[in-house]
């Protein structure tokens, strides 16, 4: 993962979800406020049984359901905080974006490794499509997936005794 710095935002995550929230009748109750400080604490792809696990790790005092965690990644992505980057081994994984710079994706399909990279060139030429088709472009998502280095290495096998003869 390349380590992008963050950009300067207006409004912290926290109060960003808590307006998202009021708009939907409902309050940031602790929970849910654990939640997000515990996604944006650092810039990690993560799953919501790695949420959960994190979260359990950190001796608090506080408890955090499975399904408050499940409902509050929902209500964090509904809201623009957060999105859904690939489905890896049957999982939805996860980065907040929130006051980071637009980057893509290559994703491995064999172990599932994500890889950020930034290229303007990239932005460049769809700006190019999108302006001759006159469509307003806001922003892109690029995942491109294929076999990573490390999984399209031939697999070390071990020399059987007769081989050695």
């Amino acid at each position: 993962m390349l380590n992008f710095e963050s950009l300067e935002i207006a409004v912290s995550p926290t109060e960003k979800f808590r307006e998202y929230l009021a708009t939907k009748g409902m309050r940031l109750t602790q929970e849910r406020e654990l939640i997000v400080a515990e996604v944006f604490s650092s810039h990690e792809h993560f799953d919501a049984d790695q949420l959960v696990d994190r979260m359990s790790a950190q001796k608090t005092g506080r408890r955090v359901s499975r399904s408050t965690v499940y409902r509050t990644l929902g209500w964090l992505e509904d809201a623009g905080l957060l999105r859904k980057v690939a489905r890896t081994n049957d999982r939805d994984v996860y980065e907040h974006d929130y006051g980071y710079p637009q980057h893509d994706h290559f994703i491995c399909k064999s172990c599932g490794e994500l890889f950020e990279f930034q290229n303007d060139d990239i932005a460049e030429i769809l700006q190019k499509l999108a302006d001759q088709i006159n469509f307003r472009m806001n922003e892109h998502r690029l995942e491109v997936y294929g076999i990573c280095d490390e999984c399209s290495r031939p697999p070390q096998r071990r020399h059987k005794k007769l081989d050695l003869i």
